[in-house]
């Protein structure tokens, strides 16, 4: 697990080696693997399945959004380094942790492009690993860097969606 000490003058954050990208390619290989050898429940039929395609879309526009606003506030995207901004505006205004989102409607596009139902285990067990190993210590870290500020986004913006 990450842990974030904080005292007034330091901020030290035990880092993690796998980050987040890695754990979805773990998790699409996952939902691969799923697919091709226990492929047995279908859940949503042609040509319904290819509404897939709108999370697939919505996922990688919000992490190039997101990504994109890291790079232009000069703040780091890495998990394991300190934030020097807060950002609240984009697709931070839908979710706290908009590229996590991405990342789930991603999987989730493709299981239901898949048609198998075994699939959805994928993006759940990634949003179970993500919320344990990241977004709990990020939010502590967050909370401890920029106090009330945060406190108030966490008010008006979910977790998640």
């Amino acid at each position: 697990m990450i842990n974030f000490y904080y005292d007034k003058k330091t901020i030290t954050i035990m880092k993690r080696k796998i980050l987040p990208p890695m754990y979805f390619l773990l998790s699409l290989i996952l939902l691969i693997t799923l697919y091709f050898n226990f492929s047995i429940i279908k859940f949503i039929y042609p040509p319904y399945n290819w509404i897939g395609i709108l999370f697939i879309i919505f996922g990688i526009t919000m992490n190039l959004w997101a990504n994109n606003l890291f790079k232009k506030k000069g703040t780091a995207v890495n998990p394991n380094e300190k934030p020097s901004v807060l950002i609240t505006n984009g697709p931070f205004r839908l979710s706290r942790n908009p590229m996590y989102l991405g990342m789930t409607a991603i999987l989730l596009g493709i299981s239901i492009i898949s048609n198998s139902l075994i699939t959805l285990i994928a993006p759940v067990l990634f949003i179970i690993i993500i919320q344990i190993l990241f977004i709990t210590a990020e939010e502590k870290l967050l909370e401890s860097i920029f106090n009330k500020e945060y406190l108030d986004y966490k008010e008006k913006v979910r977790r998640w969606i």
